[in-house]
């Protein structure tokens, strides 16, 4: 009996990497499967605590499901995204290689989009508690 539960525990133990291996590769976009006119997501971690991804804008890119919870967001490049809120405001922000902010959850669950309306490419490292 005690050998069938080491046995089991072991299987459990390697099969676990291996399935958040391949849930993060099935979350990456293959390369040319990407939609034009929204962001590339490269999920690079995805585990009950927590969540993080690369997010890559190319210009005029726009993403419609911003994170509603609080996250980390350390840019990779420079660029600009401006903030789209549902009744018609905007936000411009602007991002420098390294910066790293705090984007607090969306205040009473208000969700935006953001696209970006610079010239250049921008990629956005990212982490969420969950």
């Amino acid at each position: 009996m005690g050998l069938l539960v080491s046995a089991f525990v072991l299987v459990v133990v390697i099969a676990s990497p291996t399935m958040a291996q391949d849930k993060a590769k099935a979350a990456v976009p293959e390369k040319g499967k990407a939609v034009k006119g929204q962001p590339t997501i490269k999920m690079l971690l995805d585990n009950d605590k927590y969540r993080a991804f690369e997010g890559i804008y190319e210009p005029g890119d726009e993403n419609k499901s911003v994170p509603k919870e609080g996250r980390v967001v350390r840019a990779m490049t420079s660029g600009t995204l401006m903030r789209i809120y549902p009744d018609g405001k905007t936000e411009k922000i602007e991002w420098k290689a390294g910066e790293v902010r705090f984007s607090p959850p969306a205040a009473g669950g208000e969700q935006y989009t953001t696209k970006n309306v610079g010239k250049s490419k921008l990629v956005l490292y990212v982490v969420v508690a969950k």
